[in-house]
């Protein structure tokens, strides 16, 4: 895979195009310490669980390490919790010498996490979809790009976690499903985030009488129409207004960004739309799928999540990272 990632480097400056990589990460509860909006028990701030100054900074610092590591031009963020966090974050980024000058959150609705991206290139704009107005669904982010005058769509998401069941995924499907059929199925679209469903959530959820209410529909399979894909990306020809998860690119063992119980899984997911395998303009660049599993992001076979303590009080530790792991693409620009 890294040997195909430099190749295209190579031609990307033979033939006057670059190379632009893309990453999601959900960063586990990025809370800041001011003491308005809604927050999680454990983290209202200079209380008994310790969510402090000392312990806010080696969050940021550790957070701030992943995505200087990661190095994408741009990069989705879930679990944010406020403007203040985001730009506290992208303060820490700035002192490792990382600057992102564009940003941008889905704060209109006032969950307690939210979705955000930072960015080294200018978009055009950054607006929120609102998933209902109920609190259970956080907002989608759409930001629209134009880089070398090829106009790029990302659409940023957390769908509901699987504590509720399938239809209420199916709610922010639809969202985006009705969003996308306004901005044209032709255009260069990547919807990206962390989807709370696996690749192929269809053929994991069916005996899950909790998760299953669907009659086995699911929203990033059957909504989103990722379901007719048996080959590789530049081999992939399958109906007109389907979406091509990039997962299918990377080897199943390879395919995971969350451990649950011991077992991998893909909750995060980027998928694109058919114009960005037409290799014109922008286009995906093949078998370029990867997670961010670096060492320091585990601790034995666990992903090192952020420390918390499950006592009475639940307590910071000063420890660990996300319990997830980021997801990062690359595309090629002509």
């Amino acid at each position: 895979m890294r040997v195909i990632a430099f190749l295209f480097l190579f031609i990307s400056f033979a033939f006057g195009g670059t190379t632009l990589k893309i990453a999601t990460y959900n960063i586990e509860n990025l809370f800041d310490l001011e003491k308005e909006g809604y927050k999680y028990k454990e983290y209202k701030p200079y209380g008994k669980s310790l969510w402090n100054k000392k312990n806010y900074k080696i969050k940021l610092q550790n957070i701030s390490h992943v995505i200087k590591d990661i190095d994408a031009d741009i990069i989705a963020l879930q679990e944010v919790h406020s403007l203040k966090a985001l730009k506290d974050l992208r303060f820490a980024l700035k002192q490792k010498g990382v600057y992102y000058q564009y940003y941008s959150i889905a704060d209109k609705k006032n969950t307690a996490i939210k979705v955000a991206i930072l960015s080294k290139i200018p978009f055009i704009y950054s607006k929120e979809l609102s998933v209902t107005t109920s609190y259970k669904y956080r907002n989608i982010l759409e930001t629209k790009f134009k880089i070398n005058n090829k106009e790029l769509y990302i659409l940023t998401n957390h769908w509901k976690s699987k504590a509720g069941p399938e239809s209420m995924r199916i709610v922010s499907a639809k969202t985006l499903r009705n969003r996308i059929s306004q901005i044209g199925y032709d255009k260069n679209i990547i919807l990206l985030g962390d989807f709370n469903s696996h690749y192929e959530e269809y053929i994991l959820f069916k005996r899950k009488r909790k998760h299953n209410d669907t009659n086995g529909k699911t929203g990033i399979n059957h909504v989103l129409r990722t379901l007719k894909q048996t080959q590789k990306s530049p081999d992939t020809r399958y109906e007109k207004k389907n979406f091509y998860n990039l997962w299918y690119d990377e080897e199943k063992e390879d395919s995971y960004s969350y451990i649950f119980k011991g077992k991998k899984e893909a909750l995060d997911n980027i998928l694109i739309s058919q114009s960005l395998l037409d290799k014109e303009g922008i286009s995906y660049i093949k078998d370029s799928i990867t997670n961010f599993d670096k060492k320091y992001l585990f601790k034995k076979k666990s992903i090192y999540r952020w420390q918390v303590s499950r006592a009475k009080i639940p307590k910071h530790k000063g420890a660990g990272y996300s319990d997830h792991l980021p997801v990062i693409a690359k595309f090629f620009v002509k």
